[in-house]
């Protein structure tokens, strides 16, 4: 079988699954830092068209990303495939009022050159003087015209998701999304458990890290190593299957290039044993108590 129909059949069986009963593939494609150089603008559009190609139909952005930069960057590698991606963006805290998230929402979809958003995120908390329940009406509003198919929110913590399910049209929250990799697993405390109690699913943002120190850890610990050879695969595809190694967790890692992007994909080839685990969790231990939420 060639690399890339394994791929794609890998990624057709490794999903995750939204509580409207939505089938994602469990890895998908971030788009931080895209469109912030235009010299890089038709090598970015290529690697996102190449991972629809190879069933990465979820891309992620938002309107902080270049200030809509990212935006426009996916809008163009979607051009006439807009029916194979899962397109999701993110609002800043400060337009997710009743009186700006409209216009924000409608801001992206100019720059996505598309008319709906499959998923909308609250990027962060809000500010002072704005409420969570008026930002669930917002994106609920938003929902009944048609311009998202779902919402949800991005860096909240368990106690901001037990304050968002106890308001009015808060359990409609179809995600949360969070910094979560190896070398960063405060949610595997307590969030990770109180998101599967509830049947919500995780999406992981920069699950390789954002930084040398992670790479150095993967690339030099003798552990690692060890079953990368087995699987025949690189350090960095070992962490990333260990990411979604269990249901209800979807990545959202960067590709820049065709083989960067197709090493992302090819880790939903790899199903890693219980030894592999146990010798990753040596490696890279979950916490014994609570931690902050990590933020990027």
């Amino acid at each position: 079988m060639q690399r890339s129909q394994r791929i794609k059949k890998a990624l057709q069986h490794r999903t995750v699954t939204l509580p409207d009963g939505t089938s994602l593939p469990s890895i998908g494609q971030g788009t931080w830092k895209m469109g912030e150089h235009p010299e890089k603008k038709e090598e970015e559009i290529e690697a996102l068209q190449i991972g629809l190609d190879l069933g990465m139909s979820v891309i992620d952005t938002a309107e902080m990303y270049g200030d809509g930069q990212s935006e426009r960057i996916v809008g163009e590698a979607i051009n006439n495939r807009r029916d194979e991606a899962f397109l999701v963006s993110k609002v800043y805290p400060h337009h997710a009022t009743l009186s700006k998230i409209q216009r924000a929402c409608e801001d992206s979809l100019q720059r996505l050159k598309t008319d709906y958003l499959d998923m909308y995120l609250l990027h962060w908390r809000g500010f002072a003087g704005s409420s969570l329940q008026e930002t669930v009406e917002g994106l609920e509003a938003l929902r009944k015209e048609g311009k998202i198919l779902h919402w949800g929110v991005s860096n909240f913590d368990t106690s901001d998701m037990k304050e968002l399910t106890e308001i009015e049209n808060g359990s409609n929250c179809a995600v949360n999304q969070v910094l979560y990799h190896l070398g960063s697993r405060g949610i595997d405390f307590d969030l990770l458990p109180w998101q599967r109690e509830h049947q919500m699913p995780m999406m992981a943002y920069s699950p390789l890290g954002q930084g040398g120190s992670l790479i150095t850890q993967l690339m030099n610990n003798l552990n690692i190593k060890e079953i990368a050879a087995k699987h025949q695969a690189k350090p960095l595809q070992i962490a990333l299957a260990w990411t979604i190694r269990t249901k209800g967790i979807l990545a959202i890692p960067k590709g820049t290039s065709k083989n960067h992007v197709m090493e992302n994909a090819e880790a939903a080839t790899i199903e890693l044993s219980e030894d592999d685990l146990r010798k990753i969790d040596k490696v890279f231990p979950k916490p014994d108590q609570k931690v902050p939420l990590d933020i990027i």
